[in-house]
């Protein structure tokens, strides 16, 4: 334990950010740099629980504790150690995870948690700083040859695990680029791509192929991949997105939140956009979802230049604090949540159902009909809405962006020409990380649904380890769950 009584004499505090009238002007990361003496308070709050929940609330298991007390005692590549031991990329959680283990840090029951995720932001940054993260090509290579397709967060983990056992590693990804949902899902001022790229090399000095433009199922066959390597895993995420299926959907000026974010991260990263070009720039924009994504677009129509900005989500306006009866720690606080992107100006608007797309006569987007509603137990006893009488209305935008959503697996390319099996909510179905194809396993969001970076990266180290398990009868790899063991006999 670091400070016996830090938790009692300091106060949660997170780092000043730059203030929103600046930061609206570029695509820079909103914190400036580290302060070692604030970091060293804020790790001080660390109680070292007798049982630490932020373990559970970690999908990785990080040894939050253990890493709080190195850094209150300046043991800044101690800390880097332990952190780096159960999270290979802790430079993009520290910086884009919800952090669930704050949720669940005992501090939350009567006080504010620690700043766990800063802390490990900054861990990971002056270690960066200090030459303590170098590439660590394995010692020695098996001779097997695995082929990850997908370079987003599960994808890189299942690599770098992998990589670590010793096989030899390609990634296989569609894009011009590498990175998948951290190249072109996540906009630049909360994860500037220079991050992404000081960790992309390292992973090639120690051995991993990337291959871009390598679209699995379109111009390399999933059948190759299969003859070629000893093992396949499939990390091509959740990206059947979610529609909005109301009269008006076709109208010009409705569009995927996701291609309206990636398309900008090109043109941050200095690419032309030759057609299909989508700008708030001067438009009344209307964000349907509250949700993450949903944020992100929120910051990005007011760097883009957007006249005005408005949110709507279905569900009922959350609440300021917890409800200890309902939703008592460690569960996810359901409480209002107000992100850095809400804060540089936006309308936000809760239990509002959409009705319509309203364009005009050259077929383009001028509205978007809505109503009101109320939720609570319907005449036949469960829960639901009812539209509230009287409240329909045109809310005037021109440009709309539907964030509500992922749906599963895209079902053609390598799903259809392996003939993988779905689940019923249209993932990948696997047992023990290998799908219906013996040596092709899955991980992420493909396998799991859509869910958080730290999911995927957790997603992929452990079906690195079942891999490895299947190709070599064993691994030493860590493993959150030793059950995979039985994945040697699959």
């Amino acid at each position: 334990m670091g400070q016996v009584d830090g938790f009692m004499k300091f106060n949660r505090e997170m780092p000043k950010t730059r203030h929103p009238n600046e930061r609206i002007n570029d695509y820079k990361e909103i914190y400036p740099s580290l302060d070692h003496g604030h970091v060293n308070k804020q790790s001080a709050r660390c109680m070292d629980c007798g049982v630490p929940f932020c373990h559970s609330g970690c999908p990785l298991g990080n040894n939050i504790p253990d890493f709080n007390e190195a850094v209150y005692k300046g043991n800044w590549e101690e800390a880097i150690q332990i952190l780096s031991s159960t999270n290979n990329f802790p430079e993009f959680t520290g910086r884009i995870c919800p952090a669930p283990c704050e949720a669940s840090c005992v501090l939350s029951i009567n006080n504010k948690p620690v700043t766990i995720e800063y802390i490990e932001k900054s861990i990971t940054e002056t270690a960066f700083e200090r030459g303590y993260i170098k590439p660590q090509p394995p010692k020695a290579r098996t001779g097997k040859r695995v082929a990850v397709v997908g370079s987003g967060p599960a994808g890189l983990a299942a690599a770098a695990q992998l990589n670590k056992a010793g096989h030899w590693v390609t990634v296989f990804e569609r894009s011009d680029r590498i990175g998948g949902l951290l190249r072109y899902g996540i906009p630049d001022f909360k994860l500037e791509k220079k991050v992404l790229d000081r960790r992309l090399k390292l992973m090639e000095q120690e051995g991993i192929i990337f291959r871009p433009n390598s679209h699995v199922g379109a111009n390399v066959s999933a059948q190759f991949l299969r003859d070629e390597f000893d093992a396949v895993v499939v990390c091509g995420g959740a990206s059947a997105p979610r529609d909005l299926s109301i009269p008006g959907r076709n109208l010009s000026g409705v569009y995927f939140a996701m291609d309206f974010l990636s398309q900008q991260n090109k043109r941050v990263a200095g690419d032309r956009i030759f057609s299909g070009d989508i700008s708030a720039a001067g438009k009344n924009v209307l964000v349907i979802g509250g949700g993450d994504t949903g944020s992100d677009c929120v910051g990005t129509s007011n760097r883009q230049g957007a006249k005005s900005v408005t949110q709507i989500e279905l569900l009922a306006k959350p609440p300021l604090t917890r409800n200890t009866e309902t939703n008592p720690w460690p569960q996810w606080p359901m409480i209002l949540n107000t992100s850095s992107s809400h804060e540089e100006g936006v309308e936000r608007k809760w239990a509002m159902l959409t009705k319509a797309f309203v364009g005009d006569h050259l077929n383009r987007l001028t509205g978007l009909k809505v109503v009101d509603i109320e939720w609570g137990l319907l005449e036949n006893g469960k829960a639901g809405f009812k539209e509230i009488e009287n409240s329909e209305r045109i809310i005037p935008c021109d440009l709309a962006l539907l964030a509500i959503g992922f749906i599963g697996a895209e079902r053609g390319g390598l799903v259809e020409e392996l003939k993988l099996k779905l689940d019923e909510r249209g993932n990948i179905q696997t047992h023990n990380y290998m799908t219906s194809k013996k040596g092709v396993f899955a991980a992420g969001d493909i396998r799991k649904g859509q869910s958080l970076v730290v999911w995927a990266i957790s997603e992929g180290r452990e079906a690195a380890k079942a891999v490895d398990i299947w190709l070599m009868g064993d691994s030493q790899l860590e493993s959150k769950d030793e059950s995979l063991l039985s994945v040697a006999q699959h």
